[in-house]
């Protein structure tokens, strides 16, 4: 079996280079998220969690203490910084490459301090002007999500004439701005945002056309994990009642498979297990060829 890199995988300076799409573990150090509903909100039980998600094949661990499900309030920079950085610094202590998943400048710093090696922002530098120039100072990679504004009140400037167009077209204006902040090229990664001011229809058509968000030449971070979209396909009817989060695993894992295959960076899952197995499957046939 082969064991070349997958040329379609953009490399990522400053990280480990997989010779496969990466696993991407989420813990959610929050109360409310949409997915698992606060059970791992406290410190000990979030580094506990995220020491399990490398046990079942995590390459990488991403720590949030803030949700973005839709309507979701926003809190304040102290309380964000008390429910990540024990979890960062908890974590790297133990080995594991910690991704922060933050919009605040004050948080991505102490994070990268405490031994964090990469920043995920939802909102592209968007939210917090001092984001860009904190993280370049660092020289830390950084995911540049498709954002349109937070979700407050519901999914907000949700319409499109050509989605992937649209959304091609203004990572790349987001990335432009970023290089120009001064991260550089091959520290940046593309993420379409699934769920972010989309509908269902939006994130299968993005799914569908990965390569086109390859084509930006960034490394592509795909998280559909769990998202409402994967419960709208697995819905008997359209009328249906879709399956409550923690049941969307297979379809997520279904999604890693497809997101290996086209040749993404890396997938940001909840339940690691099936997504790395997956993954495996999927660079097992691409080595086949």
């Amino acid at each position: 079996m082969s064991k070349q890199p997958d040329r379609r995988r953009h490399p990522l300076a400053g990280l480990t280079a997989w010779d496969r799409c990466a696993v991407m573990g989420v813990v959610n150090v929050t109360p409310d998220s949409f997915s698992d509903g606060g059970r791992f909100f406290d410190t000990t039980a979030a580094i506990k969690h995220g020491l399990d998600l490398v046990a079942e094949g995590a390459d990488l661990v991403d720590v949030g203490g803030e949700s973005t499900r839709p309507g979701a309030t926003r809190v304040d920079e102290d309380e964000e910084l008390r429910r990540v950085i024990p979890v960062v610094r908890g974590l790297a202590s133990e080995g594991v490459t910690v991704s922060v998943d933050t919009m605040r400048a004050s948080v991505a710093a102490r994070a990268l301090a405490s031994g964090a090696a990469l920043v995920n922002d939802v909102s592209g530098g968007l939210s917090d002007p001092r984001m860009i120039p904190a993280v370049a100072d660092t020289g830390a990679p950084f995911v540049v999500m498709h954002w349109r504004g937070l979700l407050e009140g519901g999914n907000v400037k949700g319409v499109y004439a050509d989605v992937v167009t649209e959304v091609v077209d203004e990572l790349r204006t987001r990335v432009d701005a970023v290089l120009e902040g001064g991260i550089a090229p091959d520290r940046v990664v593309v993420d379409p945002g699934l769920g972010f001011s989309k509908n269902a229809d939006h994130d299968l058509t993005l799914l569908a056309h990965l390569d086109r968000l390859l084509g930006l030449g960034h490394p592509l971070l795909v998280a559909a994990s769990r998202k409402r979209f994967l419960g709208r396909v697995l819905a008997a009817d359209p009328n249906a009642a879709p399956p409550p989060a923690r049941e969307r695993d297979a379809a997520t894992a279904a999604v890693s498979a497809l997101a290996a295959h086209a040749g993404a960076w890396a997938v940001r899952v909840h339940e690691v297990r099936a997504t790395a197995d997956a993954v495996r499957v999927a660079r097992a046939v691409e080595g086949a060829r």
